[in-house]
């Protein structure tokens, strides 16, 4: 009797765990039902939802969905029956915007899977959700006019790389703003005066060291190049040190003086952009032609800023861009991170924070910029949304690129990087040959 019990105990385990393999294998695919995921204002966009354990569909059951506008407002929910062809949710926009389906498929005793798709329907209609402010150009002269009294006052530190073609260094330059600018600096060794080009890394969001990695990168593809904390912070410490600034002193750096634009943390975050591009500029090998600033989510909201603020600035990489359309919410709308104004008890965004933000809105430096610009989007992104993006990316005044990535959520890809490599070497090419 005790050797049956054990039998059927091993029986029950291995059940067990072939279903939690079958579990793990379980997926839903979301997908619309073109390949684009573009559609026109009124169209019907459909989303086409299949479920698979492994390499079997799966046939019976059901999956509950919901429908938003760009993950602010519901405008359906459901469930449907599955069956040998795939599920189909509708839906429509009568305004430009993007529609998100999120599907759950919760088989009996398992754990609930989800899927998400995006559509985006007349995106290249969405405008900014408020006006650019009417001093918003006299405002950062003057910012621009502050910082340009203040010394920049170099100091280099040798890096020692491994890559004996290039030199580095960890770079520091005084500010204005609150903090320094804080670098990494890599340069070809032996370049001649005049014939760089040059590039500026910019980070998202977090409190960590500059990388290294980036200056090593851009020097050793042939530019001057540089990467920037976002905090002017010391490089290179432990990590123990960014997490005690990240808990403490940057805890919430994101809306840091939100009540008012001279007060605003970003904008000491744009001064550091800009006083970056004066020592990039500054270089005797600089080419005199060309300048890259490139960054994903908050680094993508600096290089718009950095193209909006400085002439210098010839061509952006903005990768799912934070720091946009902070003013959504006030007609309606979904607004980026860091969902820098507040929402009131009266439902309305508070007003001291909604006029500051105008200032710092990468919307507001897209319309401003003339240099070239290479941007992805995210239909999913819940971080930084896909209509904030393209509020911004509508803006922009020169050549202009995007990448759409219907699937895709908050993240910056392998080929996504590689794009915008070739798209900001291209267009140093067309500046260097002066068209």
């Amino acid at each position: 009797m005790l050797r049956v019990s054990r039998v059927a105990c091993l029986f029950a385990l291995l059940s067990a765990i072939l279903a939690s393999i079958s579990l793990e294998a379980a997926e839903i695919k979301v997908v619309t039902d073109r390949p684009d995921a573009l559609y026109k204002t009124g169209e019907e966009v459909q989303f086409l939802i299949t479920v698979t354990d492994g390499d079997t569909p799966v046939t019976t059951g059901k999956i509950a969905y919901v429908l938003t506008n760009d993950g602010l407002d519901k405008l359906a929910d459901g469930a449907l029956e599955l069956g040998d062809k795939p599920a189909v949710v509708k839906g429509a926009l009568d305004r430009p915007g993007f529609l998100q389906c999120e599907v759950t498929y919760h088989a009996a005793g398992d754990k609930p899977c989800r899927a998400m798709a995006g559509a985006g329907v007349s995106p290249n209609d969405i405008p900014p959700s408020m006006p650019v402010p009417g001093d918003f150009d006299q405002f950062w002269a003057d910012q621009k006019a502050q910082l340009a009294k203040v010394p920049m006052n170099p100091t280099l530190t040798p890096v020692a790389v491994s890559n004996a073609d290039i030199e580095c260094f960890d770079v520091q330059l005084q500010c204005l703003g609150g903090a320094p600018v804080s670098g990494y600096f890599g340069r070809p060794k032996n370049a001649k005066p005049g014939s760089l080009p040059a590039i500026l890394w910019v980070h998202g969001a977090g409190v960590r060291s500059s990388s290294l990695g980036n200056a090593i990168s851009g020097a050793g593809r042939g530019m001057l190049s540089m990467d920037i904390n976002a905090h002017g912070i010391p490089n290179g410490k432990p990590a123990e040190y960014y997490e005690e600034l990240k808990q403490g002193a940057l805890k919430d750096y994101r809306i840091a003086g939100r009540e008012s634009r001279d007060a605003i943390y970003f904008r000491g975050m744009y001064l550091r952009l800009v006083r970056a591009i004066d020592f990039l500029t500054s270089q005797p090998e600089w080419n005199g032609k060309t300048l890259a600033v490139v960054g994903h989510s908050q680094g993508g909201g600096q290089a718009l800023a950095a193209g909006g603020l400085d002439p210098r600035v010839t061509v952006i990489g903005a990768g799912v861009p934070a720091i946009c359309d902070h003013t959504g919410r006030a007609i309606g709308r979904i607004n980026g991170w860091p969902k820098l104004v507040p929402m009131g008890s009266d439902g309305k965004p508070e007003p001291l924070s909604l006029e500051a933000s105008r200032y710092v809105d990468a919307v507001n430096f897209a319309s401003r910029c003339k240099a070239d610009a290479i941007m992805s989007v995210g239909f999913i992104d819940r971080t930084c949304p896909p209509t904030t993006n393209y509020a911004a990316y509508n803006q922009l005044q020169g050549r202009k690129q995007v990448i759409n990535k219907p699937l895709m959520g908050h993240s910056a890809t392998s080929d996504i990087h590689q794009a915008f490599l070739e798209f900001i070497e291209a267009s140093f090419e067309r500046h260097s040959d002066g068209k």
